[in-house]
């Protein structure tokens, strides 16, 4: 498997994110922007698997700039939330499940989570942002030893198929089609996208209605996943399970990625193919990693309007007039 030093490299990165920024400079939990409520996946009285943390949630804010800008790291997740961020102006009617990165030990809370949110509410898609548990909660390449690791229980997985079944449940309420709510995930959300795409049934003991609702999305959008490639050739990772009933896909990566080998991608694409699963890949010769929605001089961060458009022939929003 060809990914130890790129995701030795990805945990650098997104840690640098939260570097400079200990609880001594305020470091606290994340909340969202006012008016916008966490809501736990779980119920509190529910024992669910803890991953292994070295202290207490927080979000740190990093010295280093993307596109300009810092970047916010949230720590040690062991209760997890959805946030919902309504449709603003015309309501299409779909919805999307949002998995921020970070190679299983954090998340890029805002870089690739709420201002996800502010570009599809503002074409009228409501979005759901998903704090799910970290660290340890998917594959990851755990630093103490140098290799990489799969949770005893897939705790990322379990949050987002709890997710979906929630916003399907609340689907009236929320004025979303309960057939058109989507997943779109970055780095290791991509993997999980690709994950809670390809595994239908439930990686827990279902606790209420909710569970009884389908948890694999309508639509997919995996942005430079990881963790679907091994070795040797383009062999798919073996917990994904790529049959009929996984939906339409949506695939971008840079050539380039030092974190993740677009070899990913293309493993993927091929399995969805073979399947004959409706298939849309982008590759780019140059882009990198970890660029979220912010736009650069790189044509690649022009991906937005790409999925956009995708969303349309696929029929979950309308056309713009």
């Amino acid at each position: 498997m060809q990914h130890g030093k790129g995701f030795n490299r990805l945990i650098a990165a997104m840690l640098a994110l939260a570097a400079g920024c200990g609880p001594s400079a305020g470091a606290a939990p994340w909340q969202p922007a006012p008016g916008h409520e966490q809501i736990p996946l779980w119920p509190d009285a529910l024992a669910i698997a803890r991953p292994v943390t070295r202290g207490e949630e927080l979000a740190r804010v990093g010295t280093g700039l993307i596109a300009g800008r810092p970047a916010t790291a949230i720590e040690n997740v062991t209760r997890p939330t959805m946030t919902i961020y309504p449709a603003q102006g015309a309501n299409s009617g779909a919805a999307v499940l949002v998995f921020p990165g970070g190679g299983y030990r954090i998340l890029a809370i805002d870089l690739e989570g709420s201002e996800v949110c502010d570009w599809l509410t503002a074409r009228g898609i409501t979005c759901v942002l998903l704090k799910y548990r970290v660290p340890g909660s998917g594959p990851w390449w755990d630093p103490d030893c140098n290799c990489r690791r799969i949770p005893a229980v897939p705790m990322a997985l379990q949050d987002a198929q709890r997710a979906i079944g929630l916003i399907r449940r609340r689907a009236a309420s929320l004025g979303v089609d309960p057939h058109r709510i989507g997943a779109l995930g970055f780095s290791a959300g991509g993997h999980l996208v690709a994950a809670v795409s390809t595994n239908a049934e439930r990686a827990y003991a279902p606790i209420d209605a909710a569970d009884r609702e389908s948890s694999r999305p309508d639509f997919a959008v995996a942005l430079y996943p990881g963790h679907l490639w091994e070795e040797p050739g383009l062999t798919l990772a073996p917990d994904i399970r790529v049959g009929p009933g996984t939906p339409p896909t949506f695939l971008l990566q840079a050539e380039n990625d030092p974190i993740d080998d677009v070899r990913h991608s293309l493993t993927y694409y091929l399995a969805l193919k073979q399947a004959h699963v409706p298939t849309e890949m982008h590759l780019y010769a140059e882009g990198g990693h970890a660029f979220g929605l912010r736009r650069t001089a790189q044509p690649i961060t022009g991906w937005p309007a790409l999925v956009e458009a995708w969303l349309v022939t696929i029929g979950m929003i309308p056309a713009p007039h």
